[in-house]
C-alpha cells in the first residue's frame, strides 16, 4: 500500500517538473505562474505544493537536472576529447526532443544572466570537460602546452551561444550542424595532426540519440 502510494506521489512529480518545464520553455521564468504548471501539468496546486514549495524550487529542479552529466562519465571507458563533443552533441538533441532541457536550459541563462546569477550550472559543465581534456592530453590528444582549464571554459561560453543563435535564428534545427561547425574550426588547433583522424566532430551516432550497434 506504501509502496503504491510513493509511485503514484512519483507519477503526480514527474508531470508537475513536465507542466513546469511546458510552461518555462514558453514564457520563461518571470513570465511563468504557478497557475501555468497546474494547468499544463493536470493537477491541484495543493499537489504542486505538496512536492515544490515555491516557483524557484520547481525551476531549481530543472536545471539541476540538466547539468549532471558527469554522473554519465564513470560508464564510458576513457573518456576524453570524444567524449567531449558526444556531450555538445548529445545536449543539443535533447535541447531539440526533450522540453525539459529546453526548460533546464533557458533556466539556466537567464538565471545565470539577468534574474540572480548563479554560476554552479556552468561550473558544473565546465569541471566535466575539463576532467575529460585532461585525459586527453595525458594520452597525447590534445596539445601538450595547452590550457585545458580554458579550453572547457571556452566550449561552455561556445555551446551556449552556439545553441542560442540556433534557437533565435532557425528554433534549433540547425544546431547540430553548427555544433559540427565549432568542432571543425577548434579540433586542428588543438589536436595534433596524426591524431585528427580518431575524432569525430559530427559527434558518434549514439550522441545524436541514434541506438548503438
Amino acid at each position: 500500500m506504501a509502496r503504491a502510494r510513493q509511485e503514484r506521489a512519483e507519477i503526480t512529480r514527474q508531470a508537475i517538473l513536465d507542466g513546469a518545464a511546458i510552461a518555462f520553455d514558453d514564457c520563461g521564468f518571470e513570465g511563468t505562474s504557478l497557475s501555468d504548471v497546474v494547468k499544463h501539468a493536470g493537477v491541484t496546486k495543493g499537489a504542486l505544493y505538496f512536492h515544490f514549495p515555491s516557483k524557484q524550487a520547481l525551476a531549481r529542479t530543472l536545471m539541476d537536472e540538466q547539468f549532471q552529466v558527469s554522473e554519465h562519465l564513470p560508464a564510458i571507458e576513457d573518456p576524453g576529447l570524444q567524449t567531449v563533443i558526444d556531450l555538445t552533441h548529445q545536449m543539443a538533441h535533447g535541447l531539440r526532443t526533450n522540453v525539459r532541457i529546453r526548460a533546464g536550459i533557458r533556466l539556466v541563462i537567464e538565471f545565470g544572466s539577468f534574474t540572480s546569477p548563479d554560476p554552479t550550472p556552468y561550473d558544473a559543465w565546465i569541471d566535466t570537460c575539463r576532467n575529460c581534456l585532461a585525459a586527453a592530453q595525458r594520452v597525447g590528444d590534445i596539445h601538450p602546452a595547452l590550457d585545458v582549464d580554458a579550453l572547457a571554459a571556452l566550449l561552455v561560453g561556445a555551446f551556449t551561444g552556439i545553441q542560442v543563435t540556433s534557437h533565435v535564428r532557425t528554433r534549433r534545427q540547425d544546431l547540430h550542424t553548427r555544433v559540427t561547425d565549432l568542432w571543425n574550426f577548434l579540433l586542428p588547433t588543438i589536436v595534433p595532426a596524426n591524431r585528427m583522424a580518431r575524432f569525430q566532430p559530427t559527434g558518434t551516432p549514439q550522441s545524436h540519440g541514434s541506438p548503438t550497434g
